[in-house]
């Protein structure tokens, strides 16, 4: 079933707007609208990975504590590895749209 037209994408300015598309024990899906200036602020999952998958416009992804950072668009894709700090941040003017798929690994 595609869920696209689940997420939420109207975001103001500055605003971080989440839907949750998908929830079970192994795995989570969300999707962030970011609006222009929004931050997801650097934050780690010490026992899952996560995956961002950017479907709209495009995002600085910070990897490790805003040390590492990347321009993604879309449809682009960055993985974090368990434990490792990672966040995104809108600097254009547009809404951003990307899916964090989180899930456990062994």
């Amino acid at each position: 079933m595609d869920l696209y037209d689940e997420i939420e994408t109207d975001a103001s300015a500055g605003e971080v707007v989440t839907t949750e598309l998908h929830y079970s024990p192994d795995l989570l899906v969300k999707a962030f609208a970011l609006g222009p200036g929004a931050v997801v602020d650097p934050h780690e999952h010490d026992d899952q990975t996560n995956v961002f998958h950017v479907l709209d416009g495009e995002v600085v992804v910070v990897r490790g504590d805003e040390a590492e950072t990347e321009r993604v668009s879309a449809a682009g894709v960055a993985a974090f590895d368990r434990g490792v700090p990672h966040g995104a941040r809108n600097e254009g003017g547009d809404v951003a749209v990307f899916t964090a798929t989180m899930g456990a690994m062994e």
